[in-house]
């Protein structure tokens, strides 16, 4: 297994040849969390990955079989799109989708699990890839310092939510 500390305190490790777990711990309710996750009003606040980016497309039919469309768009007209089915929804503990980002990447599951203690939720997110060589792939694009980026905009985000 391979740890990857970040600073923000986001951690990764790839538990298997088709995982990777990402994990945080935020300061705040599950409840919170759950919805700031699965709410299309709150996503384009914080999921945004690497400055420059907005969300102008957040489509969420959160139930099993419910479909989700995000498109972010760079400040210099870039477009990048995924979508996904959900599978399992079981607020505000757990929620398990499909995720596509286009005919160049395969399909992954991944599975949100909040847990909550003392007022803080620890995050942890496990995509499972379809191979090895998929989630290496993945690897080598910076998604780990975007998303190290998004988790620190959540934390933050989640200030402001009541």
């Amino acid at each position: 297994m391979t740890t990857t500390p970040s600073v923000d305190a986001t951690t990764y490790t790839t538990p298997s040849d088709l995982e990777l777990v990402v994990t945080r711990v935020v300061d705040a309710p599950r409840r919170l969390v759950f919805e700031a996750h699965t709410n299309p009003a709150h996503l384009p606040h914080w999921m945004l990955g690497p400055g420059g980016w907005t969300m102008p497309v957040c489509e969420i039919d959160l139930r099993p079989g419910g479909a989700w469309h995000f498109v972010w768009r760079h400040a210099d007209g870039t477009e990048m799109a995924m979508r996904g089915v959900y599978q399992e929804v079981v607020p505000p503990e757990r929620v398990v989708s499909t995720e596509s980002w286009g005919s160049d990447w395969t399909e992954t599951i991944n599975t949100l699990i909040l847990s909550e203690e003392n007022g803080k939720t620890t995050i942890t997110q496990h995509i499972r890839y379809q191979s090895k060589e998929a989630r290496d792939a993945a690897l080598k694009t910076g998604m780990l310092e975007g998303m190290s980026q998004t988790y620190h905009r959540l934390a933050e985000y989640l200030t402001t939510m009541e």
